[in-house]
């Protein structure tokens, strides 16, 4: 048998809808991705379920309180692994409750769009695919 490449689980949160539009996060210039639209959420802790990881990402990136029975899974994306890279695969939940007001507290910015604003975000490609399953799924 082969060696199986190694992956990275990743969690993202598609928040809302909040009058029609949902939220995204702008990612800080210094980092992989900077200046792209980005649903919010980040890697998975070996010792963490992807609900438990996704908790977390939220209160540490937004501020905001959430809970696992108000998270219900909206699609997954996945990067090939080349070049020694990891694959990354990102597991997205759709969250319509929450406790408190949404900042970016590890910088970059948020912002609230409808799905054809989204749409035309400069976005990573995996996020790409993320909108394009959330909003197929609610015919947004």
């Amino acid at each position: 048998m082969e060696n199986n490449p190694t992956w990275m689980p990743v969690v993202a949160a598609a928040i809302g809808p909040k009058d029609g539009r949902w939220l995204m996060h702008k990612r800080p210039a210094e980092k992989q991705h900077g200046g792209l639209w980005e649903f919010p959420g980040g890697k998975v802790e070996t010792h963490e379920t992807p609900e438990i990881a996704l908790i977390r990402e939220i209160e540490e990136e937004l501020g905001l309180i959430i809970s696992a029975a108000a998270l219900s899974p909206a699609g997954f994306a996945q990067s090939i692994a080349s070049d020694g890279q990891k694959q990354i695969v990102i597991l997205l939940y759709k969250l319509e409750r929450w406790e408190g007001e949404p900042s970016a507290l590890e910088g970059g910015e948020i912002g609230w769009f409808t799905p054809e604003v989204i749409g035309k975000l400069e976005k990573p490609p995996l996020d790409v695919d993320l909108a394009r399953q959330l909003f197929a799924e609610t015919g947004e």
